[in-house]
């Protein structure tokens, strides 16, 4: 009877005394509201239906509406954003003075106010999706234009009337605002450890974009992870990230070289972690994840905060397993 009622317990999610020990701790929770500047770190973050809170909420495009990425302006590196430290608490809205400041060298500061009236415009273009998005105004669209050197004007993703999903191939029913595929990725202190021992020069974390940072497991652990409890809530893993042209891009300078991709090659490639899958010398470094609870109406607890346990609750068997 003890064990059956510990079974239940279990698949109801409640109680962290059926939990096995924690796996990994969360070190660092990391907010990109503009998709390809740099990112927040921040001490919690609230969960919505899309991902984190704020979390890439804004795209700069171009004349036609199609999205900037760092893969073709390297200089998204270089800006800044900064939001008020109570917008990551749960039950915040936005007040008539409330903020997101921008930087970006040679340039002044630039605020966008969180809660102003937005006129729309239609045929904005994130890869394969496209629809409208609030457009944040001729100032602003100004100061990137000035920045880039060419037509550019910063938009806001419509919720009101807009849904981007995830890949139904590996995530059915969930979606996101402006993120490249899915809600969440996580990464591991251990893995980037592991990782600069064998670079010649280190890279840091920001090289590799997570959203959740996690440390004191093994390296590449994090591969493997397919259902795991943060905060009494349910992240599922969903994909192995296979990683573009942006981790060689220096952060700090916006200079792109070589490394870590070339390295990363070596042992972290289709060939070496999934030989019985057909080798397109992808390289693979942290996993995409979706929120089992962010499918619910109900947006009380959904948060997570820097040292909140990680329990894993299933593993794939290998790399080699897991989808990617």
């Amino acid at each position: 009877m003890e064990k059956a009622a510990s079974f239940l317990s279990s698949i109801l999610g409640g109680g962290r005394g059926s939990l096995p020990e924690p796996a990994a701790t969360v070190k660092s929770i990391l907010i990109y509201p503009i998709k390809s500047c740099r990112g927040i770190a921040v001490p919690q973050a609230p969960i919505t239906t899309t991902g984190f809170r704020w979390d890439r909420q804004w795209v700069v495009v171009n004349s036609k509406g199609r999205a900037y990425t760092q893969r073709v302006e390297p200089k998204l590196a270089l800006v800044e954003v900064e939001m008020p430290l109570e917008a990551f608490t749960e039950d915040w809205q936005p007040t008539a003075d409330a903020h997101m400041v921008i930087r970006a060298p040679g340039m002044d500061p630039l605020k966008i106010p969180l809660s102003a009236e937005r006129s729309t415009i239609d045929d904005v273009s994130v890869w394969e999706w496209s629809g409208s998005a609030y457009d944040e105004g001729a100032e602003t669209a100004e100061w990137f234009s000035t920045y880039f050197g060419k037509p550019s004007r910063l938009v806001r993703f419509k919720e009101a009337s807009e849904v981007r999903p995830t890949d139904p191939d590996y995530a059915q029913g969930y979606k996101i605002m402006f993120s490249d595929c899915f809600p969440f990725l996580i990464a591991s202190q251990g893995s980037l450890d592991a990782l600069n021992e064998i670079l010649k020069e280190p890279v840091p974390m920001n090289r590799f974009r997570p959203n959740i940072l996690v440390d004191g497991c093994h390296p590449y652990s994090e591969d493997l992870w397919k259902t795991i409890k943060i905060n009494n809530l349910t992240f599922l893993g969903v994909k192995l990230c296979n990683r573009c042209k942006v981790p060689t891009i220096n952060q700090e300078n916006a200079i792109s070289g070589t490394e870590p991709t070339e390295t990363l090659l070596t042992f972290r490639s289709d060939e070496k972690l999934r030989p019985s899958h057909k080798n397109n010398r992808q390289v693979y470094f942290g996993q995409n994840l979706v929120c089992k609870e962010s499918l619910s109406a109900k947006s009380k607890g959904k948060i997570i905060k820097v040292g909140d346990s990680v329990y894993v609750l299933q593993s794939f068997p290998s790399s080699n397993e897991a989808p990617a």
